[in-house]
């Protein structure tokens, strides 16, 4: 088995398994945008040949599916099995489920529950608003940390000089793209408490993160997403009253890292 480049710990890290990791990463961006071969082989720069094996392999172990033509690939069922096993393997989000359906309940909105990952953070739990007009999210999501109410809740517990250089990717004209701006976004969250996403991420929604501090940086965060058109001062108020009290509830009951296995 050939082998290349650096894994962490100095060990060598092995071709075809980091091939095969971004191989589904690349169809799990996709989401439901299904690609060809040639598509797929251009994109990591793997011959033709070697991409079909690979895939013939990942389709017949469920981590990669194809069209009845057999010309269009996906991302496969087994990776969402393997993803859910995640979840529930985590002592940090079955505390957390709880008080995500507590602040639900209290406040009628979309819930959150993301850890940061690289500069990304992933959405761990969702409890989705009841009401008509909501915020759309899923388990699974990913959102740049910059462009979001979780993601600055987590970047403020961080000292300024690990936040990447810009320009940062722009996914509304409200979002932060340079280092000066965010970083003094993150100046107000810590004098705050809590971070405000004004339409940075999405269009027409407003979000209220918290991160949680059972960890030193904390990894995870809360947060409140509301539609524009149904949040006012007193809704605001509501809103960050009730997230404080949920975030100092979680913070005392959650799991102590001691006696646990702390993952890197």
């Amino acid at each position: 088995m050939s082998e290349t480049g650096s894994a962490p710990g100095g060990v060598r890290e092995v071709k075809s398994a980091a091939r095969t990791v971004e191989l589904l990463d690349l169809l799990a961006a996709r989401g439901d945008r299904p690609a060809r071969l040639q598509e797929l082989a251009d994109a990591l720069d793997v011959p033709r040949s070697s991409m079909y094996a690979l895939l013939q392999t990942l389709i017949s172990r469920g981590w990669v599916r194809t069209d009845i033509t057999g010309s269009l690939y996906g991302i496969g069922i087994h990776a969402l099995l393997t993803g859910t096993s995640y979840l529930d393997s985590d002592p940090r989000v079955r505390a957390v489920r709880p008080y995500l359906d507590e602040a639900s309940d209290a406040l009628g909105e979309t819930i959150h529950m993301g850890r940061l990952d690289g500069r990304d953070v992933a959405y761990l739990a969702t409890r989705e608003s009841h009401e008509y007009l909501r915020t759309i999210s899923r388990v699974g999501r990913r959102l740049p940390a910059h462009a979001g109410a979780l993601g600055k809740a987590l970047l403020a517990e961080r000292p300024d000089d690990d936040l990447p250089e810009g320009p940062y990717q722009a996914l509304t004209p409200n979002t932060h793209t340079t280092r000066d701006s965010l970083a003094a976004d993150l100046a107000e969250v810590r004098a705050r408490g809590y971070s405000v996403d004004r339409e940075e991420g999405v269009l027409g929604i407003v979000g209220f993160g918290f991160a949680l501090r059972y960890d030193a940086p904390a990894q995870d965060a809360i947060s409140c997403s509301v539609p524009v058109a149904r949040l006012s001062a007193e809704h605001e108020e509501r809103i960050v009253a009730v997230m404080r009290e949920i975030r100092a509830k979680i913070e005392a009951t959650a799991p102590a890292a001691g006696g646990a296995v702390h993952w890197r």
